[in-house]
């Protein structure tokens, strides 16, 4: 099973900057084995169950629930059984078809 989550996860009561917090939970990615992409908008990761996506949601709130008061969390999930993978696999099959697809920064 392939569970692709895409999230985004940030404290309200902190200002208009609040990338000191989102680094935070991008570091709790960087210490574990979870395979993750940071973009401009959120965090994308996959694991294989639901159980596993559930808990990393968890340990992520957990990163700022000691001292905000107030976190907005977005997410979105795609469960789909006997895949694997499907984090590279989606962008491969687009970039096949029309070949690169980042856009310039």
């Amino acid at each position: 099973m392939s569970v692709l989550v895409e999230f985004a996860m940030f404290p309200t009561d902190k200002g208009e900057s609040v990338s000191e917090y989102v680094s935070r939970i991008i570091k709790m990615f960087k210490d574990s084995d979870i395979a993750y992409e940071l973009t401009p908008m959120g965090t994308v990761f996959e694991v294989d169950t639901i159980e596993e996506a559930t808990n990393v949601i968890n340990n992520a709130y957990k990163q700022l629930e000691a001292d905000c008061n107030r976190i907005y969390t977005t997410i979105k999930m795609d469960i789909r059984k006997n895949k694997s993978n499907r984090m590279k696999q989606k962008i491969e099959s687009i970039k096949k078809k029309i070949g690169e697809v980042n856009a310039k920064a």
